[in-house]
């Protein structure tokens, strides 16, 4: 089957800007996100990927712009990485795995560690890339190499992990406020947490 040719950078935006609206993920509100930061502004990829054309469209995208990189495995944090991390995987030809919670800590439960392979880390939404730098630690630990990095969406601030090459689908740059200075708190807006981390 011939694939259609890659659409530029804005064009990939423009569509996965599409595919929230369409599917309702992008909330507006109060919320306490995974990075302890607050915002008037969640994107709730879940709510788009539940859309197997959509979760496709995203993981093919992805996979475009890391193949390059040749990775052997894909490697997602649980639970916002699971759908579009698998997607990567099927749509690269490569076995997909991923770490996930236990009392707290980032682990690899499910699995063997895969030994000294090249691997991409894959997430949903990377907002400080706190789990996400964790998640990659457990295999790059074990002798893995790390030879790429991807997310459906990067809403990270300027001034984070600059040295951190993300490739990303959609580029946000929503205010984010530390609690002790959010207005929505002063405001009284009531507070949601809907990420999967506990916060």
């Amino acid at each position: 089957m011939m694939k259609a040719p890659a659409l530029n950078d804005d064009a990939v935006s423009a569509r996965i800007m599409e595919m929230m609206k369409e599917s309702g993920a992008h909330l507006e509100g109060h919320f306490k996100l995974t990075s302890g930061l607050h915002s008037g502004h969640y994107i709730q990829c879940a709510l788009m990927l539940r859309f197997p054309a959509f979760a496709a469209y995203a993981g093919e995208r992805i996979a475009e712009r890391i193949a390059s990189s040749k990775p052997e495995i894909i490697l997602s944090p649980a639970l916002g990485g699971l759908i579009i991390g698998h997607e990567v995987a099927r749509s690269l030809g490569v076995p997909f795995i991923f770490c996930e919670r236990q009392d707290g800590t980032m682990m690899l439960r499910r699995f063997p560690h895969p030994g000294k392979v090249r691997f991409a880390l894959v997430e949903d939404v990377v907002t400080t890339g706190k789990s996400s730098r964790e998640t990659a630690r457990i295999l790059a630990e074990g002798g893995a190499e790390w030879v790429s990095s991807a997310s459906i969406i990067d809403r990270r601030a300027d001034d984070s992990y600059k040295e951190w090459d993300l490739v990303s689908l959609w580029k946000l740059s929503f205010p984010l406020y530390e609690e002790r200075n959010c207005p929505l708190c002063k405001d009284g807006l009531p507070l949601v947490k809907p990420g999967s981390r506990p916060g």
